[in-house]
């Protein structure tokens, strides 16, 4: 056996890690070290001499080194520094972490943060707390309606935050229909107020708004409502809505710009048609509605509308959900279809016309089959467009600064959020491969800041990432579809377990048996290891959320079958699932 190179184990471990710990086990000056980086909440790599069989030729090798013989001895950044009482007086003279994070003097900042939505803003505030100068530059161009909004992003204004609550506007409605079956005396001619939605869900985004700007000044995070584009790799300039321009440099930055709805290329488009980024703060009842597109954005807003008593269309050109499960979507949908929301299979819109303005006036849409065909046209009050969404980085001078962009979406391939360029990051949705959803961005923001600037080598997890959608039968999903898992391990090697069932709530109610569903995809080869699991029915976000630590633990089918279920919910469906596809057996269920 050739002999170990001590050198090249000491150089690679001091490389790969950001503070590194020479040590051994009984050493009370190693203790008081390692002690210290804990408190200071900075994470190390420690290798205890004492512990290894070559511990002592390390030890050698570091004094030829270095020139110190004792223990511990510390790497900072690639940099030898020292022993304890080195440490020791470095964090004294408050040097200590200016090592980890260097200074960056000649810049305006040590970090700008491009983008005030959820992933911008968490990793802004994650460095002010870790010391650094920062500036968030965050600038909403209106929509062809001429709707706009204020500090935090997408989720906060468009999308996560207003959804679910104009989704819950929608179920309280099915909830006075259950209500009358339990004995509540609810008169049969209840109406809906659009204005009083929209007006209550708008004053809660308002308060977010104010509050992240509160946080911000609040964490001395300097924050400018401009548009940043980049002039060279370390600098930008930011301009006003009313032509202001200022120049800033930086160490680092973030790119967290996000993303906005796509529009079809077809006549009438941006003239007439709504988006998700208009709905949420209409300032009418938008009445009859064709929503275009099969997104999950697209699915979402037609369930609400038609939750809140609206003749509601979606035409749709392909396939539902792309991206999630096919039996799962083509699940939703036919809730969705059985439940009063008409749909248009494979067909697109060709052209739209204004028939009559108003709020809201009236729309002609002409449409013809995906494949080619006979052009046909309806006629309704509102269109809302939901076929999916640009990156928002061709116009922030990214080719100035070097950035690598994809050029078929705009999107950014990345190593652990860091782009071709080393000193540029970005996080979100704008990521190459990444999962849109605000969770991570946020994750990823925080970690990516403390890695940056807190010592910490901990990076974000993209695996098993759990979700929801919030059609009118929620969908919660995490980990693999069923087709992406056969892709995966190989059709023989999975095992799908599923079942209908009914909750208990729906029994009174009268609701519908037998469509809500639940499925776990089991890799066989593994221990029957769970990678995916999936289910359609009410609160499907609060089930996939708790299976989620499951399955970032390694559960597997056995460890679900000893797990016992709280009765009666929809969640121990799932701890009594013993059907499989590949049985081919009878899955509708009768009873509680």
């Amino acid at each position: 056996m050739a002999p170990i190179d001590t050198k090249s184990v000491i150089q690679q471990h001091t490389q790969n890690n950001k503070v590194m710990i020479f040590s051994k086990s009984t050493c009370p000056f190693c203790k008081r070290v390692k002690k210290l980086f804990d408190e200071l909440k900075v994470d190390y790599k420690a290798i205890e001499l004492d512990e290894m069989d070559n511990g002592k030729e390390l030890q050698d090798t570091l004094h030829e080194m270095t020139g110190q013989r004792t223990v511990p001895n510390v790497f900072i950044n690639n940099q030898h520094v020292g022993g304890c009482d080195t440490v020791l007086k470095k964090n004294k003279e408050g040097e200590l972490m200016n090592l980890i994070s260097p200074p960056t003097d000649k810049y305006d900042y040590d970090l700008i943060v491009i983008g005030g939505g959820s992933g911008g803003l968490a990793a802004s505030k994650a460095a002010a707390d870790l010391g650094k100068k920062v500036a968030v530059c965050d600038f909403v161009k209106p929509t062809p309606l001429g709707t706009s909004w204020g500090l935090g992003g997408t989720c906060v204004n468009v999308g996560c935050i207003p959804k679910k609550l104009m989704h819950q506007a929608a179920l309280l409605g099915h909830s006075l229909d259950d209500a009358k079956k339990y004995g509540w005396q609810v008169p049969d001619d209840v109406q809906h107020n659009w204005d009083t939605m929209k007006t209550s869900v708008q004053n809660h985004i308002g308060s977010l708004n104010w509050g992240y700007r509160v946080q911000l000044r609040d964490k001395q995070v300097t924050y400018h409502n401009a548009y940043a584009e980049f002039t060279d790799p370390h600098t930008i300039k930011a301009v006003t809505k009313r032509g202001k321009e200022t120049v800033m440099t930086a160490a680092h930055f973030i790119l967290a710009v996000g993303m906005r709805p796509r529009y079809p290329d077809i006549p009438g488009a941006k003239e007439y048609c709504i988006t998700s980024d208009d709905v949420f703060s209409l300032a009418y009842n938008p009445g009859k509605t064709l929503v275009i597109g099969a997104s999950y954005v697209a699915l979402e807003c037609a369930g609400f509308l038609a939750g809140i008593g609206l003749d509601v269309t979606v035409m749709v050109r392909s396939i539902l959900l792309r991206g999630f499960d096919q039996d799962m979507a083509n699940r939703v949908g036919d809730y969705m279809e059985t439940n009063g929301i008409k749909f248009i299979r494979e067909h697109v819109p060709t052209k739209i016309e204004q028939l009559e303005s108003g709020t809201p006036g009236k729309l002609k849409v002409y449409y013809k089959p995906s494949q080619g065909g006979e052009e046909k046209s309806l006629e309704v009050n509102t269109v809302l467009v939901g076929i999916g969404r640009d990156a928002c980085t061709g116009t922030i001078g990214l080719d100035k600064a070097g950035v690598t962009v994809n050029p078929k979406n705009g999107k950014i391939p990345v190593v652990n959020e860091q782009t071709n360029v080393p000193h540029i990051y970005a996080v979100g949705d704008i990521l190459e491969g990444s999962p849109e959803l605000t969770p991570i961005a946020i994750a990823a923001g925080k970690l990516l800041a403390k890695r940056l600037y807190g010592g910490s080598n901990i990076q974000c997890d993209y695996v098993n990432v759990p979700t929801t959608v919030f059609t009118p039968l929620e969908y919660g999903a995490c980990g693999y579809s069923e087709e992406n898992a056969i892709a995966k391990f190989g059709e023989d090697n999975i095992e799908v377990y599923h079942t209908l069932f009914r909750p208990l709530e729906f029994t009174v109610a009268q609701r519908d048996e037998n469509v809500c569903y639940a499925k776990v995809i089991c890799n066989k080869s593994d221990n029957e290891r769970i990678v995916g699991l999936h289910v359609l029915g009410p609160n499907a976000g609060e089930v996939t959320q708790g299976f989620s630590l499951g399955m970032k633990c390694g559960a597997t089918k056995a460890q679900l079958d000893a797990t016992i279920g709280i009765h009666p919910t929809c969640a121990e469906t799932f701890t009594t699932l013993s059907m499989t596809k590949r049985d081919g057996g009878d899955i509708t269920q009768a009873g509680c």
